[in-house]
Order: structure tokens, then C-alpha cells, then sequence
């Protein structure tokens, strides 16, 4: 019917249809038969009168749906394109608004859309991970978002307070319209006007629900997308009828009768009520189906694109006779795909282990099987193709399972031979009349492993029970590399020998061996010396097994860097194990430290931590000097925790990019081989106490003072710096309050805060042998403490009694004796001892502290006079004059008669 011929002018004619759209008809592929919902007199184009309301509804409602599916994917960018789209919208639809209300959908939107852009905005990691656009566009729709909700906010705190009510009264108005429409929209065929508006969704694909969905298609499609807007509207005014007051015979037809008479309204809620049983009834129906479908089982989830019901891989067509050659093949065409785009690793895996299945049941020898083996432990070390990704639990503990399983193959079977240099072409797998020969390293294999443990180890939070559980698998890392050495020193090379005890030695040296050090403290009596013998036999002791392995290396291998390794790994366990001069004496004779720069970064790693260990041997042997040389460089850089391989600085205090970062990363020492680093600190600065306050108190007055540790001076700086001094708390303060009380000559002092129970928890009780520790550190700090008082006050005293620097000092006689005599002889005392009366009798020949101004003013003008010749000299062109000497600096030639030269003059003539 055209649309011409409908009643009334022009201008009404335009005003009615203002709301109309064409719906072409779909085509199917049959052209002769017309749609059964058609009537015979219909033309190609049906005419649907629409709404103003619902076309503006439509339209919000789509872009709505747009901003939820933007959301689900977290893409902020698209969200804020179509909110401020809806905002438009929102606006055009102004006046259906002002008259209808603010719709339930809408406010929903808007009370979501915040709430999610603040869970965003929360995350902190996941803002970290958004792109730059996102980012923005995140930080921009925010500010809109609660901008614009300030005009909804009584409707959203209503939504909030009441959500599902929300969502029932829109189901209730959707009821209402779509009853009203109806009523009076259902045309010759029984099908409403709703049909022609709204599409009912395809919730089912199968075959058997399809009938009763079309028996219920009418009630659906009103019931259908309650959370969206009210479908059922289609028959409301239009504006321009309203206006007019008139109304065309095709609209007449989509009216909406209101509710006149108190009978209407009853007809009206009864026919809700009939309604939403037969809804019900209809639920409580296809829940019954579902359950009478499920009765053969439950719902298993599966993962997405996988099949819940997986058939083995056929490995060969039925009938095909199993031979070496044709597993061969198989295992190559299975190794071919290895590596390429779009291989499941995991299947890849699968295959291997049936093909050993295969092959052990049609007893085709030791060699395939072996072979098979050997891809099967590649296959699981390349299952994680990142470099920086560890391998997970079960296939970590498969790779293990599979390694021990080669192994007793290898042992059981001595006339197999592996090795890298066996060619594939001149490989024995079947002819067992000779060797067998199978090319495949197994040290190659453990190498591999060792280093996905230490991945492993590296990857895990260290202060969870997860790491503890790792850890525990290094028992069977060692076991295997133990057999493997075992292997290979009956038929390996020397360089794979070496390599191998390189592999025991990184797991032996950093362990402290309780049980040597405990049959070196109390050794069993009452047994006799065979028992003894055969003990030590059976757990034999790591510094022997070091001195084993390590003296192999140096004999036999080529390689520096080996050699380099096992040198470093001997003095570490000779330092943890408190033989000093051992270590030193292995350092000084291998002259690492010569060009230890050129080395790779984890040897760097290596010689820096066995430096600090040395630094802490030498410190509980009571030899603090040698204690702060070996830590002054580690200390003195600042850079201690990323020098050791046990974290890294902050990427702004360092110029590095994200792939040096992950470099970095991977040379990262695992958490139990950690050294404590403010143990470490903490020796350090007590070290340098006991050497620096004995020094400033001796060159008091001296201006050319060096300092031996700026460390421990900015640390006394920063104590000084404190407006308000407390009692100490850190290990630090302590330190510096224990120093300010040595400068007093109050040991005891300075020994309440070295040692206390706060710095034994944190430092000292970390040490294997504790007490003797500490009470070298007593005996150090009275030592110290005594020289000190002797420089601080000797120009006090005339002559002071030995026996009361021994009571004083709580130190016995002849040490007191000892300490004075050495510092006469160094002459850092200008004093002499007093035999028969036991007394220090001083000399009085330290200047005062006038004379020590004195003596600074004439230097520093000395030093002023003699720039001020050589600057002259130079400008007069005379420097050639003077030639340099080391010792007594700029002097002058025979014939330049200025400083000096007359002196020199004279004495010439006196001959």
C-alpha cells in the first residue's frame, strides 16, 4: 500500500510518517514462496510505524550496549567515544525524557560506568600495564563521568539502594505496554506488532527446543531484554498526532485503549497474572528437560576450543608392522614441527611418551628408547619458548623423572656410548652385536637442568612456603648430577669431567658443613680409630670433596673460566669455614684480582661474593684490617646489594633499558644463597671503628689527615647532624653511638651498645661460632679503647701506672704492657716505660694545642709561598728550571739561585 494514498493533507501525511522506516524484506533462497507472516496484498517493502520514543530509546539502548562490550575487553578508548555519543543522544532525546521520566537503563549505565572506571582507576598494576591511549582516555572519562552524574544523583543512589527493584519495575512497565499493545496489535495471523519490531533472540541451536520456541515466540519477544528499554511502546502517540489531534487509519491500527473502567483494569492485571504464570510454568518446564537430559552425568568444564572427549593420536595406520626404521621416521616427522607456529608443545610431548610406549612393547632395544628419551627431555626444557619463564611444577618434576630414567638405562647398559660428536648417520640403535651409539650429551642435559632449578629458584617468592618446597628438589638435582659424574669419569672426556665438577662444586661451596665442624669440636671418644675411619668414610667431609674436585680442574682444565670459577668456589668454602690463611693465600697466588675486569658478569658476581666472605673470615679471626680491605671496595660503592647478585637499584638512579633490565635479572643470585647485607654493612663499620677512632685521636691536630673509611665518616656526619639525639635503634646508630664513647675512652660504653640483645638478633647471632665472636669483639674494643685514651689524654698525665690502665681497661697486665711498648717503638707515644715502678712516664714533647695552630698556619703558608714561585716561574718562562722529584717536590737546577740557593752557595765555598 503506498503511502500516498493514506487520508489527509500533505502536511499530516509528512507529520504521521516523521516516525517511519522501510524494513526490506529478507531474501531467502526459494523466491516463489511468500513469508507465512505476510498477507497477500503486501508489497516488497513493509512500513512499520515507529515512535519518536522508540527510535530515540533504540538509539541510546545500541550505544549502551556498545559502552558494556568496550568495558568487558577494557578498552577505556572506545568507552569514551560512545559516552560522549550517548550524551547526544541522551540530549535529542531531551523532550521524551521531560515527559516520560529518566529511563531505568540509562541510570544503570551511568551508576555502572563509574563504578567500573573507579575499579580501574584503583588497580594500580593493571594501569601500569594500559597503553598510552587508554591511559589518557581513562584519566578524561573519569572527570566527565562524575561531572555528568551530578545531575543523576538521586536517581542512581535510588538505583543503588534498591538495584534488583529497578530491574522489576522495568519489567513491569515492559508488562503494561507490551499488554496494551497486544490487546489491539494482534492482526488476522494471531502475530502482535512486537514481532515486527524486534527480533527474538536465537538462545538455542538444537533441534528438539526449536517447536517450543516458536509456540512461545509471541510471549517472549515481550518478555525478552528486560534490563533494556520498553519494546512495547510501538503504539503511543507521535508528536505531530498529539499536536493535530488527528490520527491516519494505519496508525489508528497501533493505539494503545487505556484503561477506562474499574472492569478494565481487573481484565487488565488478571491478564498480567495469566501471564506471568504461564511464564513460570513455562521455566519450571524446560528446567525439568534440562534435568532429564543431565541424568547420564554432570557438567565438566573444559577449556575454550579444546574437546571434551580427546582420542589418543593414532601413531600408525592399523596393520603397519613396527620396525626401527619406521619409529625413526616417526620420531623425525614428530621433531620436524618442533619449533614452528602453532605446535602444541604439550601434544608434542605426548607423542614422544607413546612412541617409548610403542617401542618398549615391540622389544625394539635399548638404543631407540634412549634416543626417544633425549628429545623427550629437549622437548621439555623448550616447552617455555621465553627465556625468563620457568618451567612449571609437574613438568619440572617430569623432566627430573625422565633424567633419573635415562640414567638407569645408561648405568644398566654398559655398551651404550652418547655423545655429541656421534653423527646421525653413523648412529647403532639396533645392532647389538656391536656398541650401540646414540648421539645425545647428558651433560649438556643436566646443564640445562641445573640452570631451569636456578630459574626456578629465582622466579619464587622467597618468603613463602612455595620456595621451601622448591628448595627441597635440590637434594635430587645434586643426586643426579652425582650420578652423572659418576658416568661420565668412566667414560667421559676430561673437558665434560671438568664441567661436570665445576656442576658439584657451585652446589657444595656455599653450604656450611655443620657435621665436619661439629666432629672438629668435640671428636668422639671411647671409639676406637677404625670406627673413626670408617664414620669420616662414609659422609666425607666438603672441605675434602672440594679439595678433590677443585685440584682436578686445575691439573686438568683448559679453560680459564672453569679454573676462574673453582678458585673462587675453594676460597669461598675455605673463608665460610674459618681457614683464613688458607683462603688468602689461594687468592693472593692466583692473582684474580689482577684482571678480574675482564671477565663475564657472573664470575664478576662470584669474586665479589667470595671478597665479602673473605672480609667476614678475616673479621672473626680478629683481624680487622684485613676485614676492611677486603670490604672497603664492595662497601664503599654504595651499590653492595646489586654488585652481590642480590637485586638491582632503581632503574631512574641507572641508565638501563627494559631488556638490560631483564639481562640483569637472570644473573640474580637465588635467595638462599643470599649474604646478609647488613651483617655485612655492620662488620664493615666496626671494622672501621675500631681502626678510625684510634687514628683521629692520634692525629688529632693534624691537617693533612687521611680518612680510611668516608663510609663510616659520613655515618658519624649524619649522627652529628641529629637535632635531637635518642637512644639508638638501628644498627647504624648503634654503631656511631658506640663510636662516640670509644673517643671518650668508655669501653664499656661502647661495648653496652655493640653488643646487646637488639644487635645480637639482628648481626652477631647469624655468626656459626656466636660467642667467640663476641668476645673477640670485647678484647678488640678494650684494646682499641685503651689506645685510644692513651692518644686522647697523654698530654694530661706525667707518668701513669700500668696496673691502672689494667684495671681500668679490665685487661691483663702484659697486654697492657704489649700495646704500649708497640705504640713507642711506632712512635705514635712519645713516652718511656718506667720497668721497677710499672709506669708509662710521658716525655711532654706533643705540641699544645697553640703549637699545633702554629704548625698548621706555617704550613698551609708554606705550601702558599711555593704556588705562588711556580706560577711566577711559569708566566716569567723560567719553569724549565725546576725538575720534579717524588719526595721533595719541585726543586731547582744548579744554577737557579732564588730559594735556597744561597744556603747552597755558601756551602759550596765553605769546601
Amino acid at each position: 500500500m503506498s503511502r500516498f494514498f493514506t487520508t489527509g493533507s500533505d502536511s499530516e501525511s509528512e507529520s504521521s510518517l516523521s516516525g517511519e522506516e522501510l524494513v526490506t524484506k529478507p531474501v531467502s533462497g526459494n523466491y516463489g514462496k511468500q513469508p507465512l507472516l505476510l498477507s497477500e496484498d503486501e508489497e516488497d517493502t513493509k512500513r512499520v510505524v515507529r515512535s519518536a520514543k522508540d527510535k530515540r530509546f533504540e538509539e541510546l539502548t545500541n550505544l549502551i550496549r556498545t559502552i558494556r562490550n568496550a568495558m568487558k575487553i577494557r578498552d577505556v578508548t572506545k568507552c569514551l567515544e560512545e559516552f560522549e555519543l550517548l550524551g547526544k543522544a541522551y540530549g535529542k532525546a531531551k523532550s521524551i525524557v521531560d515527559k516520560e521520566g529518566v529511563p531505568r537503563f540509562y541510570v544503570r549505565i551511568l551508576a555502572d560506568l563509574e563504578d567500573y572506571l573507579n575499579e580501574l582507576w584503583e588497580d594500580k598494576e593493571g594501569k601500569k600495564k594500559m597503553n598510552k591511549n587508554n591511559a589518557k582516555a581513562l584519566s578524561t572519562l573519569r572527570q566527565k563521568i562524575r561531572k555528568y552524574n551530578r545531575d543523576f544523583e538521586s536517581h542512581i543512589t535510588n538505583y543503588k539502594q534498591n538495584p534488583e527493584q529497578s530491574a522489576d519495575e522495568d519489567a513491569e512497565k515492559n508488562e503494561e505496554d507490551s499488554e496494551g499493545s497486544s490487546d489491539e496489535d494482534e492482526d488476522d495471523d494471531g502475530v502482535s506488532g512486537t514481532a515486527f519490531l524486534k527480533k527474538k533472540p536465537d538462545s538455542s541451536g538444537e533441534s528438539r527446543k526449536f517447536h517450543k520456541k516458536m509456540e512461545d515466540d509471541d510471549e517472549d519477544s515481550e518478555d525478552s531484554e528486560d534490563e533494556e528499554w520498553d519494546t512495547s511502546s510501538t503504539s503511543s502517540d507521535s508528536d505531530s498526532e498529539e499536536e493535530e489531534g488527528k490520527q491516519t487509519v494505519l496508525a489508528s491500527k497501533f493505539l494503545k485503549k487505556a484503561p477506562t473502567t474499574e472492569e478494565d483494569k481487573k481484565a487488565a492485571e488478571k491478564k498480567r497474572e495469566d501471564k506471568a504464570k504461564k511464564k513460570h510454568d513455562r521455566k519450571s518446564k524446560r528446567m525439568d528437560e534440562e534435568e532429564e537430559d543431565n541424568e547420564g552425568g554432570e557438567w565438566e568444564r573444559v577449556r575454550g576450543g579444546v574437546p571434551l572427549v580427546k582420542e589418543k593420536p593414532k601413531m600408525f595406520a592399523k596393520g603397519t608392522e613396527i620396525t626401527h626404521a619406521v619409529v625413526i621416521k616417526k620420531l623425525n616427522e614428530i621433531l620436524q614441527v618442533r619449533g614452528k607456529k602453532g605446535t602444541d608443545r604439550a601434544t608434542q610431548i605426548e607423542l614422544l611418551q607413546l612412541l617409548v610406549q610403542i617401542a618398549s612393547e615391540n622389544n625394539l632395544g635399548v638404543g631407540v628408547i634412549v634416543k626417544i628419551k633425549f628429545n623427550i627431555i629437549a622437548s621439555l626444557y623448550d616447552y617455555n619458548p621465553n627465556l625468563a619463564t620457568y618451567m612449571k611444577p609437574e613438568m619440572w618434576q617430569m623432566c627430573l623423572d625422565c633424567i633419573n630414567e635415562l640414567m638407569d638405562t645408561l648405568v644398566a647398559h654398559s655398551n651404550i656410548f652418547v655423545g655429541e660428536n656421534i653423527l646421525e648417520e653413523s648412529e647403532n640403535l639396533h645392532n647389538f652385536d656391536q656398541p650401540l651409539r646414540v648421539r645425545g650429551c647428558i651433560l649438556t642435559l643436566v646443564e640445562r637442568m641445573d640452570e631451569e632449578f636456578t630459574k626456578i629458584m629465582q622466579n619464587t617468592d622467597p618468603h613463602s612456603q612455595e620456595y621451601v618446597e622448591h628448595l627441597k628438589d635440590e637434594a635430587q638435582v645434586c643426586a643426579i648430577i652425582e650420578r652423572v659424574q659418576r658416568y661420565l669419569e668412566e667414560k667421559g672426556t676430561t673437558e665434560e669431567i671438568c664441567q661436570i665438577y665445576l656442576r658439584r662444586i657451585l652446589h657444595t661451596y656455599y653450604k656450611f658443613d655443620y657435621k665436619a665442624h661439629q666432629r672438629q669440636l668435640t671428636p668422639p671418644e671411647g671409639s676406637s680409630k677404625s670406627e673413626q675411619d670408617q664414620a669420616e668414610n662414609e659422609g666425607e667431609d666438603s672441605a675434602v670433596l672440594m679439595e678433590r674436585l677443585c685440584k682436578y680442574i686445575y691439573a686438568k682444565d683448559r679453560t680459564d673460566r672453569i679454573r676462574t670459577c673453582a678458585i673462587l668456589c675453594h676460597i669461598y668454602h675455605h673463608a665460610l669455614h674459618s681457614r683464613w690463611y688458607q683462603a688468602r693465600d689461594l687468592m693472593l697466588m692466583s692473582h684474580l684480582q689482577d684482571n678480574i675486569q675482564h671477565a663475564d658478569p657472573p664470575v664478576q658476581i662470584l669474586y665479589n661474593r667470595t671478597m665479602v666472605q673473605l672480609g667476614i673470615c678475616a673479621f672473626r679471626q680478629g683481624l680487622t684490617k684485613d676485614a676492611h680491605n677486603a670490604l672497603l671496595d664492595i662497601q664503599s660503592s654504595g651499590r653492595a646489594k646489586e654488585l652481590l647478585g642480590q637485586g638491582l637499584l632503581l632503574r631512574s638512579l641507572q641508565e638501563r633499558n627494559q631488556e638490560q633490565e631483564k639481562v640483569e635479572r637472570r644473573r640474580q643470585v637465588p635467595f638462599h644463597l643470599h649474604i646478609n647485607l647488613e651483617l655485612l654493612e655492620c662488620v664493615y663499620l666496626v671494622s672501621a671503628m675500631l681502626l678510625e677512632i684510634p687514628y683521629m685521636a692520634a692525629h688529632e691536630s693534624d691537617a693533612r689527615r687521611r680518612m680510611i673509611s668516608k663510609q663510616f665518616h659520613h655515618q658519624l656526619r649524619v649522627g652529628e647532624r641529629q637535632p635531637l639525639l635518642g637512644p639508638p635503634e638501628s644498627m647504624r646508630e648503634h654503631v656511631v653511638a658506640a663510636s662516640k664513647a670509644m673517643k671518650m675512652g668508655d669501653w664499656k660504653t661502647c661495648h653496652s651498645f655493640i653488643i646487646n640483645e637488639k644487635m645480637n638478633g639482628k648481626v652477631w647471632d647469624l655468626f656459626p661460632e656466636a660467642d667467640k665472636v663476641r668476645t673477640m669483639l670485647v678484647r678488640k674494643i678494650q684494646e682499641e679503647s685503651l689506645r685510644t685514651y692513651l692518644f686522647t689524654y697523654s698530654s694530661v698525665y706525667d707518668s701513669i701506672s700500668m696496673e691502672t690502665l689494667s684495671d681500668m681497661f679490665e685487661l691483663d697486665l702484659p697486654t697492657v704492657h704489649s700495646i704500649i711498648s708497640k705504640m713507642i717503638i711506632n712512635e705514635e707515644l712519645m713516652a718511656s716505660l718506667d720497668q721497677p715502678t710499672q709506669t708509662v712516664v710521658m716525655h711532654r714533647t706533643e705540641p699544645t694545642a697553640q703549637q699545633n695552630l702554629a704548625l698548621q698556619l706555617a704550613e698551609k703558608l708554606g705550601s702558599l709561598v711555593e704556588n705562588n714561585e711556580r706560577v711566577f716561574d711559569h708566566k716569567q718562562g723560567t719553569y724549565g728550571g725546576y725538575f720534579r722529584d717524588q719526595k721533595d717536590g719541585y726543586r731547582k737546577n744548579e744554577g737557579y739561585m732564588r730559594r735556597g740557593g744561597y744556603r747552597q752557595q755558601q756551602s759550596q765555598t765553605a769546601y
